[in-house]
C-alpha cells in the first residue's frame, strides 16, 4: 500500500472534537490515527502505544496535568484504554481547565468494567468502522466482499497475506496480552466456530459444543468480542404481525474480510455458496456505519 494514500472518510472527527470532547472506538486499522493525524490539531498527543510515553504517564498520571494547561486546547490520548486510569486527570482538566480531548480506543472493555471513571457524560462516544462504499471512488463489491474493509487491506497488493497477519497479531495475540480470555488455545477454537456463525442465528448450546468449551464461558467470549469491537449482535425483529416474530438474534463480524480469513476462506466467486452470507455482513457494516456516523 501506497504510504501516502488517504481515503477522506465520512466520519468528521475535528467538528466533533470543536467544542466537546469525545471517546473514539474502533478496531485496530480502522483508520483512527491515520485520520486523527490528517485532520485533527491537536495541542499535544500522547499514544499509549509507546511504551516511554506509557510508562510515564503510568508512574506519574499527574504530568499529564503538569504538561497540559492550556484551556481550550486539544489534546489526544491514542488507546485510552491501556491506561483506564489517566481519566481521573481528563476529568480534572475537562473541568478545570476547560481542555478537550479525543480518546481514543480499540476496546471498550476495560472502561466498562471495574469502575472506571468514564467522565460523568462530559465526553461522547462515536465508533470508526472500516471503509463503507460511500468513501470509495472506485468502490469494489467483489474484492470488499472477499477481503473486507479494513484501509490497509482493502488498498493491499497482498491481502490475503494481511488478512493472515492481522487474525495472528492482533485478534489472538491482543487479546492474549490484555488478559481478557484465560485459555487462548479455547479462546481460539471458539473464534473459528463463532466466524462460521457470522450472519446466522446464534445457538449458544452449538457453539459450545463445536467449540468444546462451557456454554457459560461462550457467552463470556461473545462478551469479549462485543467489547473488543469486533462483532455485533443484531437483535431479532420482534414486531412482525404476520406470524409468530423470532427471537434468536444474529451475530455479525465487524468486517466480513477478517470473518472470511478466520472460516478458512478466500477470494469470493460470483457462483460460491456463500456469496449470500457475506452480501448479507456488508450490507449489515454499510448500516451499521451509516447509523454510528450520522446519528
Amino acid at each position: 500500500m501506497p504510504a501516502e494514500r488517504f481515503i477522506e472518510r465520512i466520519l468528521d472527527v475535528s467538528a466533533l472534537v470543536r467544542k466537546r470532547s469525545h471517546f473514539l472506538f474502533g478496531p485496530r486499522q480502522t483508520g483512527k490515527t491515520s485520520l486523527i493525524r490528517r485532520t485533527v490539531k491537536a495541542a499535544h498527543v500522547y499514544s499509549l502505544l509507546e511504551s516511554d510515553t506509557f510508562l510515564a504517564l503510568s508512574r506519574e498520571p499527574w504530568r499529564l496535568r503538569q504538561e497540559v494547561r492550556e484551556g481550550g486546547s486539544l489534546v489526544v490520548i491514542d488507546e485510552i484504554q491501556a491506561l483506564p486510569g489517566l481519566l481521573n486527570e481528563v476529568h480534572w482538566l475537562i473541568e478545570e481547565r476547560g481542555v478537550r480531548f479525543l480518546l481514543t480506543g480499540s476496546s471498550a472493555r476495560k472502561l466498562r468494567r471495574g469502575g472506571v471513571n468514564l467522565l460523568g457524560g462530559r465526553a461522547r462516544s462515536r465508533t470508526l468502522h472500516p471503509l463503507v462504499s460511500a468513501e470509495l471512488a472506485e468502490f469494489d463489491l467483489w474484492r470488499v466482499l472477499s477481503f473486507g474493509a479494513l484501509p490497509s487491506i482493502y488498498l493491499s497488493e497482498r491481502p490475503e497475506e494481511d488478512l493472515r497477519s492481522y487474525v495472528n497479531d492482533y485478534l489472538r495475540e491482543e487479546i492474549a496480552h490484555e488478559g481478557l480470555a484465560r485459555s487462548i488455545p479455547a479462546f481460539s477454537r471458539f473464534l473459528e466456530v463463532a466466524a462460521l456463525c457470522n450472519g446466522k442465528m446464534l445457538n449458544h448450546t452449538q457453539v459450545a459444543s463445536d467449540a468444546q468449551v462451557p456454554r457459560t464461558t461462550v457467552h463470556e467470549y461473545f462478551g469479549i468480542l462485543k467489547d473488543t469491537l469486533i462483532g455485533y449482535e443484531l437483535p431479532a425483529w420482534g414486531r412482525a404481525k404476520s406470524r409468530k416474530p423470532l427471537v434468536t438474534s444474529k451475530f455479525h463480524f465487524f468486517d466480513i474480510g477478517v470473518a472470511r480469513h478466520i472460516q478458512g476462506r478466500g477470494a469470493l466467486g460470483e457462483k460460491s455458496p456463500d456469496l449470500g452470507e457475506a452480501f448479507e455482513s456488508w450490507i449489515f457494516h454499510e448500516l451499521r456505519s451509516w447509523i454510528d456516523y450520522r446519528g
